[in-house]
């Protein structure tokens, strides 16, 4: 039973991660192989943020290589990059300073392509660098943990006969430096490690953001005029700081920025780069380790100015009462729901009613979306030809005219021709002496000419004309009777 308890959680845990973690949906994406490819050939290296029209750029010069090598890559760069932020693959802010969005990868993405790349370059067997840290770590953890004094002490004594006995080996001439391939395993094993840290940051920065949005949610909705957020915001508590995530990471922090470690560190590192077993590390690698403390402590400054920057913006938004507009904002829409929900039980939703919202026509897009207008596009780059005008045919002109007007002057004619010849006429008689020459425009002109110069008869009587296309056409109009002369 319990196992079958523990199937079921991890189930359900392993079906949520696959709905809700960047990671598994950059994996199973239609265009993973793509994604991972580019996306960590820009954001996973040494640049870990891009501004929005260098990412689209990049990304569309790569598209465009995949293409010619039968990748099927239908849409733009910008609708890829679209559809990853989307996911939670790729993050999204506003630049500190300026309006220009900026696009990075989130810590689940880091995770994917971090697990692809472990894929592709695996290591072939438990190494000893490996085992040896986590053999230091077990034991350091043991003594750090120690509620008894002696056992501690006994440790320690066993550290200094220990390096005592080191000293004295190393004094006579008596030691061993590290063979190539084992330090070069080592090296190898730190850079592995550090590659880990940028998911980290990126983890820390996500909690830091969900528990700044929870703590403004709280105050929102907590009742009452003053909380137990609020009271302790005003009273200065950082909420931010004191959370786990805040309290691991100001740990961190602290290490990382401290002189004499890092200094030491520094120095290190560039005596191993100086060693000749380096050789055997990738250019790319080389250079991650020589700037590892750099990277970190830019990293790692950015998350301190993003937390400081969090918790200046909380205690502002509660001291400048903005809490309170909220809070109010709040309330009206809660009512406003339950009314709905009141209404609903008596109107259907898709019920119309005399109501209008005027809502706002400004349209809501991405900065990155906009483009520029260049005034050099709508410029000719091809010589103007000049051409001579060819003689003017009146009769043509004339075709053109009446295809476009009512030739009302043939029309009177006709009809006082039929008048003259036949004596008082309908419309269809006057169609049957003198077709009509326009189609139906003809006919058209015979009945503005009647209904001001003819006299109107019961009923209707039906007319015959062709069209302009020589298509038989006939139609039903009422009768007119033309008796006059027309002037």
């Amino acid at each position: 039973m319990v196992r079958t308890v523990s199937t079921l959680r991890t189930a359900l845990a392993a079906r949520r991660l696959s709905n809700e973690n960047p990671a598994w949906s950059l994996l199973r994406a239609r265009n993973a192989a793509v994604a991972v490819a580019i996306l960590g050939e820009h954001l996973a290296g040494d640049e870990k943020r891009l501004p929005a029209p260098v990412l689209f750029e990049r990304v569309e010069e790569d598209l465009a290589l995949l293409r010619d090598h039968d990748f099927d890559l239908p849409q733009a760069a910008q609708a890829y990059c679209g559809a990853w932020r989307d996911d939670g693959v790729l993050i999204r802010r506003v630049g500190e300073g300026s309006r220009e969005e900026t696009f990075e990868l989130s810590e689940g993405a880091l995770v994917a392509i971090r697990f692809v790349e472990q894929l592709a370059d695996p290591r072939q067997s438990v190494t000893e660098s490996r085992l040896t840290t986590i053999l230091e770590q077990v034991r350091q953890l043991a003594l750090e943990t120690d509620p008894d004094a002696s056992s501690r002490l006994a440790l320690l004594r066993q550290d200094r006969d220990r390096i005592d006995a080191e000293i004295a080996r190393v004094d006579a001439g008596d030691f061993t430096v590290l063979s190539a391939d084992r330090a070069l395993e080592r090296a190898v094993n730190i850079l592995g490690l550090s590659s880990e840290i940028p998911a980290d940051f990126a983890r820390v920065r996500a909690e830091m953001e969900s528990i700044n949005r929870a703590l403004r949610e709280r105050l929102v909705e907590q009742d009452g005029s003053r909380g137990t957020v609020l009271d302790e915001v005003f009273r200065g508590v950082d909420h931010l700081a004191e959370s786990d995530a805040g309290r691991s990471f100001s740990g961190f922090y602290a290490l990382i920025l401290d002189p004499e470690r890092s200094a030491e560190f520094e120095d290190n590192v560039s005596e191993l780069l100086d060693r000749q077993f380096a050789a055997g590390l990738p250019p790319a690698q080389s250079r991650t380790l020589r700037r590892l403390l750099p990277s970190l402590q830019d990293a790692s400054a950015e998350i301190h100015e993003t937390t400081t920057r969090f918790s200046r913006s909380l205690r502002r938004f509660v001291q400048s009462q903005d809490v309170h507009t909220e809070r109010v904002i709040t309330t009206l829409l809660r009512q406003t729901l339950q009314e709905a929900l009141l209404a609903s039980t008596q109107i259907a939703p898709f019920h119309k009613t005399d109501l209008t919202l005027n809502l706002t026509s400004a349209s809501l897009d991405s900065v990155a979306a906009l483009r520029l207008h260049n005034p050099a596009d709508a410029e000719t780059v091809e010589d103007v030809t000049s051409h001579t005008a060819a003689p003017v045919d009146v009769q043509a002109l004339r075709e053109l005219s009446r295809a476009s007007e009512i030739d009302l002057r043939e029309l009177t004619g006709n009809v006082n021709d039929a008048l003259a010849g036949s004596g008082p006429s309908t419309i269809a008689e006057v169609l049957d002496t003198y077709p009509a020459t326009q189609g139906v425009a003809s006919v058209v002109g015979l009945l503005l000419l009647a209904e001001e110069h003819a006299v109107p008869l019961p009923g209707d009587e039906t007319v015959r004309w062709v069209s302009t296309t020589a298509v038989p056409r006939h139609g039903t109009i009422p009768r007119y009777l033309f008796k006059e002369t027309i002037r």
